[in-house]
């Protein structure tokens, strides 16, 4: 059984604890290396690497474009780019359509 273990920090010079139960994690999905980083400094790269870009709920707010319903002719919005070579649909027509 592991023991919890005092690291060092390499970002901020703190020690942090490695529980026993966090080491047990790191086993079970086999990580091999022990964590370089303190939780904060952990999460703050995390942030980082996002972008920083965050907004409600946590997650960058993703790019919407103006359609037309195919089927409808209800004006609405898709995250993605249409490219004109296959019909877009709103939110309601499409979950009437989907083929499962």
């Amino acid at each position: 059984m592991s023991q919890d273990k005092t690291l060092t920090c390499r970002d901020c010079g703190a020690d942090f604890v490695f529980t026993a139960a966090e080491q047990d994690f790191f086993a079970e999905k086999g990580f091999t290396n022990e964590p370089g980083r303190c939780p904060e400094c952990r999460a703050a790269r995390k942030q980082q690497n996002r972008g920083g870009g965050m907004s409600r709920g946590g997650y960058q707010q993703r790019e919407m474009y103006d359609v037309v319903c195919a089927a409808c002719g209800k004006e609405t919005q898709v995250p993605f780019r249409p490219s004109g070579d296959r019909p877009v649909y709103c939110r309601d027509c499409f979950s009437a359509n989907k083929r499962y």
